[in-house]
């Protein structure tokens, strides 16, 4: 079911860490038309595609009181649970948020940052066999700490626990909505759908190519793929270990599980204990299909030619034994350190965002935070005495550049003579 490769192995290692950036252009066509379309006709396009695609049999916008009623409908249970998970979050939130500040660079040269809350978000919330509830309290959370006032949730087939998280975490406004025509109608706004500053959460190839399409317009969170894990261990649990794998390859048929060792013993029991946990699962079990395709263990010669594969990867999750280890790993969305940081926590309750990085994106960028609900602003104030001090550099510099308009604009100011 899982292969276990060798680094001499290269066409086949470079096969499974390799990001593949191609589009089905099926897709892409299609989300194009759907995007221009509801961009064009609004409600009259939404609700045509919603009917079609998501069913849609009742009014577009989920009321208040529906949603009091649904979560009211949830067991005890999870409404418990989604507290946990929202209390954690806005924990961790509330520590990102920028901080504003005024300082000096010259005598009669004050800079400062000015944090401003977006106005308005929408959280993508998927609806497959079950809506992922997770990922509204990871959008929506961030959002609310980070002051928006306006929190959009859009999901086709809202559930009594999806309403019971977006009760908790503060969503203003909810529509039975999905797709790639969700994503248009937050994007550009319809008279029913009011448009956004910025779309966050997780979907399937429609959604990932639409939020692609509208982000010249629209703020997203990122060009998303398939879920990632890369697990580096010598000596951890190989019961563990494959638990974690098939996890993350529940997701979807084309994720990506690796683990990396410098062990054949732990590499074939882990393997082993792949085969075994499948077998309780159904034949169409994602995990099948993305463990033979994309799932992969690799025998490294030396532990630093593990850490550089990891990093090489730059996988959405990592996991690893240690402490040591762990620093070592620069580019990954998140990082899981030893045998009891099960990754499938930090899906819900540990306060730590999963929407994270995939394809490589680890590589210059971390997960959502509510950072990215604020617009970072600078202000500029220059005293005369300031100009006077910093202009002489501003136009040799503007000169170097050839702008001479620039520097005359500095020196006008320099050769007037105070009245």
């Amino acid at each position: 079911m899982i292969r276990i490769l060798k680094t001499a192995d290269t066409k086949a290692i470079n096969a499974l860490a390799a990001h593949d950036a191609a589009r089905d252009p099926r897709v892409i066509r299609t989300v194009r038309r759907i995007v221009q379309t509801v961009r064009d006709s609004g409600d009259e396009a939404l609700i045509a595609y919603a009917r079609k695609f998501d069913l849609l049999r009742s009014a577009l916008e989920v009321t208040p009181d529906e949603i009091l009623a649904g979560a009211s409908r949830a067991s005890r249970d999870v409404r418990s649970a989604i507290r946990i998970a929202v209390r954690n979050v806005q924990r961790v939130a509330a520590r990102q948020v920028p901080k504003p500040f005024t300082l000096t660079t010259t005598k009669g040269v004050i800079v400062e940052q000015r944090v401003t809350p977006l106005a308005r978000v929408g959280c993508y919330v998927p609806g497959g066999r079950y809506p992922l509830l997770s990922s509204l309290i990871m959008s929506a959370v961030p959002a609310r700490e980070a002051g928006v006032s306006e929190v959009i949730a859009v999901c086709p087939r809202a559930d009594d626990a999806v309403m019971a998280a977006a009760l908790e975490s503060g969503v203003t406004r909810m529509f039975r909505i999905g797709g790639a025509q969700a994503i248009a109608a937050l994007a550009y706004g319809t008279a029913s759908v009011p448009a956004v500053d910025r779309i966050t959460g997780p979907g399937n190839a429609y959604v990932a190519a639409a939020k692609s399409l509208v982000s010249v317009d629209c703020a997203i969170d990122f060009h998303a793929g398939p879920s990632e894990i890369a697990v580096i261990s010598d000596d951890g649990n190989a019961d563990w270990i494959a638990a974690d794998l098939i996890a993350q390859a529940e997701h979807d048929p084309d994720a990506r599980a690796i683990l990396i060792t410098t062990s054949p013993a732990l590499a074939a029991a882990v393997a082993s204990a792949v085969e075994t946990q499948l077998k309780p699962y159904a034949r169409d079990f994602p995990a099948r299909a993305a463990l033979r395709a994309r799932g992969g263990i690799i025998v490294a010669r030396t532990g630093d030619e593990a850490v550089a594969l990891v990093n090489r990867i730059a996988p959405e999750h990592a996991v690893c034994d240690d402490e040591m280890t762990a620093a070592r790993i620069t580019t990954a969305g998140t990082i899981f350190v030893g045998p009891w940081s099960a990754q499938a926590a930090g899906d819900y309750v540990t306060g730590s965002n999963h929407i994270l990085p995939t394809g490589g994106a680890a590589r210059f960028r971390g997960g959502v935070s509510a950072a990215d609900f604020v617009r970072l602003t600078s202000v500029q104030r220059l005293s005369p005495e300031g100009l006077r001090k910093l202009g002489p550099a501003a136009i040799t510099l503007a000169s170097t550049e050839g702008l001479a308009a620039h520097a005359a604009s500095i020196r006008i100011r320099l050769e007037e003579r105070p009245s």
